[in-house]
């Protein structure tokens, strides 16, 4: 039974995620929460969600779990995900969102210790969800004297006073600088415009009220979503706009003329002041293969060097490093992770920290060093029982058609050219798709020729 996707479990609430599955997984982490150890606090699970109007029963549903698994619930209510993951260093914490997906749906996120379930835990969750409680003792409630009990928690004022102390560390003070904040009725709306304000910010909010029907947009921040901010921030007098999902572990940003900054640019402006402020031997930035070689570009200049991983996989790849060098920022575009403050996702971190380095260089001039060529996203038809062998094709003829380009099989395959563009083919892990992804003065005709490449590999294999 495979749950887990890039992010978490996500999906319909009446076909996917279930209150059934809702009590299951919560009896599998409560399991895991209380079969290491026996120290109270790192029995308890933290449970919090979103605004989706499915949230509340949801969350009980989990909560019920938790508490038959044998662990103790602490109920942090509606929260931005990166509180849920704050509040959860030292013990489990479950985190109820389907983030930017419509309202009809839901999600699981499992966290311990600050930082997301890897793939290990993932699969013994799986495993527990799918085993028969009759024949199997860790898929059944313990015993009626071994049941975890339930309190209520706060977090959110301990959290925002944390990222506000830690985005002081850098740029300059924000004093009054003009900041529009798009909350898309989410829970970011609970932490971003009061953070600004308390670091000194003049905000104004957007859809400010926390709505699980999403009426002011869809919660995904895309450039046509985001219309209204960006007429508003081209009319008005804020220096930059701020939008999130509906549980903040996105950041878009909007530039003073209302155009969207494309977000390998806000990655690769915060990734060079990152590595420029460490004074570690080896910094490195921690970011998955479609991520653009400004970041490289940047970060390289800096001093530093940079790392890719698997998609929705950034905490292991941060793991992963910390062998071999001392990672300073680990981000896939518009999910950042910052890990002098925590091993998670946050974008209300980050919509700090980004508004104070514009208040120490402005906008414009954090953007001015970045070489943004074009960039473009093609999905190739291709059945899901034939990618492993499109793939397995696509090694050997992507790079004979490209023989100037360096070559990563790693994750797909990923070739980067003399000049700096480049271009990567991997396997929709969702979808009947292989993705196609370049960057390029003449990405047009770097796609089309790309394309032609994994069109005959498909059509070889299928």
């Amino acid at each position: 039974m495979a749950l887990f996707g890039t992010a978490g479990i996500r999906g319909s609430v009446r076909t996917d995620v279930t209150p059934e599955l809702a009590v299951a997984v919560g009896r599998a982490v409560g399991r895991d929460a209380t079969s290491e150890t026996a120290a109270a606090r790192e029995s308890e699970v933290v449970v919090g969600r979103d605004g989706r109007t499915t949230g509340g029963g949801l969350a009980a549903a989990v909560e019920a779990g938790v508490r038959s698994g044998g662990a103790s619930v602490r109920r942090l209510g509606v929260v931005p995900t990166p509180a849920l993951a704050f509040a959860s260093r030292g013990r489990h914490g479950v985190m109820l969102t389907a983030s930017h997906n419509p309202p009809g749906d839901n999600g699981i996120k499992c966290f311990v210790d600050g930082v997301e379930y890897d793939r290990d835990r993932e699969r013994v969750i799986e495993e527990r969800v799918a085993a028969d409680p009759e024949t199997d003792p860790d898929a059944a409630p313990v015993a009626w004297d071994a049941w975890g009990d339930g309190h209520e928690e706060s977090v959110l004022d301990a959290y925002r006073a944390a990222v506000a102390d830690y985005a002081q560390g850098y740029g300059a003070p924000l004093d009054g600088c003009p900041v529009a904040v798009d909350c898309g009725n989410g829970v970011g709306a609970l932490a971003t415009p009061t953070i600004l304000r308390d670091l000194g910010a003049s905000v104004e909010t957007l859809e400010g009220n926390v709505d699980g029907h999403f009426p002011g947009r869809e919660s995904k921040p895309t450039p046509d979503s985001l219309a209204t901010l960006r007429r508003f921030v081209a009319d008005g007098d804020a220096a930059f706009g701020i939008a999130h999902d509906g549980d903040a572990d996105r950041i878009v940003i909007v530039d003073s003329g209302g155009e969207t900054v494309h977000e390998d640019t806000v990655l690769a402006i915060v990734a060079e002041r990152y590595v420029r402020a460490s004074d570690a031997a080896d910094p490195v930035v921690v970011t998955t293969p479609n991520a653009s070689a400004r970041i490289d570009e940047r970060v390289a200049a800096a001093g530093g060097r940079v790392e890719r991983v698997r998609l929705g996989a950034l905490h292991e790849g941060v793991a992963r490093v910390r062998g071999t060098g001392t990672v300073v920022f680990a981000a896939e575009p518009w999910k950042h992770i910052h890990p002098a403050f925590g091993g998670w996702i946050d974008a209300v971190a980050s919509a700090a920290v980004f508004a104070r380095h514009v208040a120490a260089e402005g906008l414009a001039a954090l953007r001015e060093p970045i070489t943004e060529r074009p960039y473009r996203k093609v999905s190739v038809p291709c059945p899901d029982n034939a990618k492993a062998d499109a793939m397995a094709e696509l090694r050997t003829t992507l790079p004979e058609a490209f023989p100037a380009a360096s070559v990563d099989t790693v994750h797909g395959v990923r070739l980067e050219r003399p000049d700096g563009s480049w271009l990567l083919v991997r396997p929709s892990g969702t979808e009947p798709y292989v993705r196609l992804y370049a960057e390029s003065e003449s990405v047009e005709e770097l796609v089309a020729n790309a394309r032609a490449v994994v069109e005959e590999a498909v059509e070889a294999t299928a």
